[in-house]
C-alpha cells in the first residue's frame, strides 16, 4: 500500500467539495439523471468551483492539482451525483490530454472553455465491431493536401451527443498494427459528421452516442501527438482513468450504504430498529469492507502514478472489482429498504442503473482480469501470446 496520508490541503479541499456537492448537486440528482438533456447550468457551476480544470496546469488556466486531489473530487461529487462526477472525471482527463497533445493555437482556443464549462469534449475509440479489440478498428484517415479525410463510425462515445469536440482515433496506415493509429481532435460542427444518441437505462444526461464520419476534413494541426502513436496515447491514459473510476464507484456506493444505515436505525420491525438484526447489519458491514478496499486501492494506484511507478495491474484490478462491488452494494441497499426502494421516490434504483454502466465502459471485467493475469504470469501466457504448436 502506498505510504501517504492526505495532507491538510487535501482535507480542506475534500470538505469544500463535499459541502458544495451535498448542497448544490445532491438535491437535483434525480431530476437530472432521468433526463436526456445535458445539465449545462450545473456543468458551468462545476467550472466556477474549479472542478473542471483540476487536470490542467495553472500556466494554462487550470488548478494544476495533484492526482490525489482529482480523486477526491471524483469521490465526493459521486456521493451526491454520479453523472456530475463523471463530467468532473472527464474534464480532468480530457483537459490533461488536450493540454499535452494539442497544437498551441488549438490549445488556446479550446482549453479555456473546457475549464469553464462552456465547452464539452469527449473520446471516440470504440466502434460497432471494435470494442475490447481496439486494434481491430475500421475508422480510416487518408492523407490529403493540408490535412486528412476521416471515414468510419464510432459508437458508445460518452458525451458525444452534447460535445463540441472529440478526440477521434483512426488508422492512418493499413498494416502498422498498434503503430497505425493516430489521434485527431475533431470539432463536431465539421461538415460530414452525424450523431445518433443511444437510449441508455442509466447515464442518460451524459449522452452516449454513435458518431458517423463521411469524408470529414481535419487539418494537419488537429493531429494530436505523433502520427501513428494514438494507440499508445490512449493506452497510457487508461491506467489513470480506471483509478479515478474506482473512486466514482466508491463515492456513489458509499452514499447508498450511508442512506441505508440511516434508514435501518429508524425503521422498526418486531418492536426494534432493523439495524439490530444481523441480517441487515452484516451485509452492510461486508459491503463497507469491500468498498473501503476499492477506495484505498484506487488512491494507491494514483499515488503510484504520481511517483512514476508502474500501476497497470492495480488500475485493472480497480476497474473490474470497483464497479462490481458498487453494484452489489447498491443492490443490497435496495433490498434492505424493502418496497420503498422499488420506486423512483428514492434515488437508489437510479444509482444502480448509473453505476452499472461502468462494468462495461473503459474496459470490460474480462479484459481487466486478462491484464492482471498478464502482469502476474507474463505476456507469453495470454491466449493470443501462446507459442505456436510445432509439427
Amino acid at each position: 500500500m502506498s505510504n501517504f496520508l492526505f495532507t491538510d490541503e487535501h482535507e480542506d479541499f475534500r470538505a469544500s467539495v463535499r459541502s458544495f456537492s451535498q448542497s448544490q448537486l445532491a438535491p437535483g440528482y434525480m431530476a437530472r439523471a432521468t433526463s436526456s438533456d445535458f445539465f449545462w447550468d450545473t456543468y458551468r457551476e462545476l467550472g466556477r468551483h474549479g472542478l473542471l480544470g483540476l487536470g490542467v496546469s495553472e500556466e494554462n488556466g487550470g488548478q494544476g492539482a495533484d492526482l490525489i486531489t482529482v480523486g477526491i473530487a471524483c469521490e465526493e461529487t459521486a456521493a451526491a451525483d454520479y453523472n456530475a462526477a463523471f463530467t468532473v472525471f472527464n474534464a480532468s482527463v480530457a483537459g490533461g490530454m488536450l493540454e499535452k497533445n494539442l497544437q498551441p493555437g488549438l490549445r488556446e482556443k479550446w482549453l479555456p472553455g473546457v475549464i469553464s464549462g462552456e465547452l464539452l469534449t469527449g473520446l471516440a475509440l470504440t466502434e460497432p465491431e471494435s470494442g475490447s479489440d481496439a486494434q481491430a478498428m475500421h475508422m480510416r484517415a487518408a492523407k490529403v493536401e493540408g490535412g486528412w479525410l476521416l471515414n468510419g463510425e464510432k459508437t458508445s462515445s460518452s458525451l458525444a451527443a452534447h460535445a463540441h469536440g472529440l478526440v477521434v482515433f483512426a488508422k492512418t496506415s493499413p498494416d502498422g498494427g498498434t503503430r497505425s493509429v493516430t489521434a485527431f481532435f475533431v470539432p463536431l460542427d465539421t461538415p460530414g459528421i452525424s450523431r445518433h444518441a443511444l437510449n441508455d437505462i442509466g447515464f442518460k444526461p451524459i449522452g452516449r452516442a454513435a458518431v458517423a464520419f463521411e469524408d470529414v476534413f481535419v487539418p494537419d494541426e488537429n493531429v494530436m501527438g505523433e502520427i501513428g502513436r494514438g494507440f499508445q496515447m490512449v493506452m497510457g491514459e487508461f491506467d489513470y482513468t480506471r483509478s479515478l473510476l474506482g473512486l466514482i464507484c466508491y463515492g456513489s456506493a458509499q452514499a447508498a450504504i450511508d442512506m441505508t444505515v440511516a434508514y435501518a436505525k429508524q425503521r422498526t420491525a418486531f418492536g426494534q430498529p432493523i439495524g439490530r438484526f444481523q441480517g441487515v447489519s452484516f451485509p452492510l458491514a461486508e459491503h463497507a469492507t469491500y468498498l473501503e478496499g476499492v477506495k484505498w486501492l484506487s488512491y494507491h494506484a494514483l499515488a503510484l502514478r504520481m511517483a512514476g511507478r508502474p500501476h497497470t495491474k492495480e488500475a485493472a484490478m480497480i476497474k473490474w472489482w470497483g464497479p462490481q462491488t458498487a453494484v452489489r452494494a447498491i443492490h443490497d441497499c435496495i433490498v434492505l429498504h424493502g418496497h420503498v426502494a422499488y420506486s423512483e421516490d428514492l434515488p437508489l434504483q437510479q444509482m444502480l442503473r448509473d453505476v452499472s454502466g461502468l462494468e462495461i465502459g473503459d474496459g470490460t471485467p474480462q479484459i481487466q482480469k486478462m491484464i492482471v493475469a498478464r502482469e502476474m504470469f507474463g505476456r507469453e501466457y495470454l491466449p493470443y501470446g501462446a507459442p505456436k504448436a510445432t509439427a
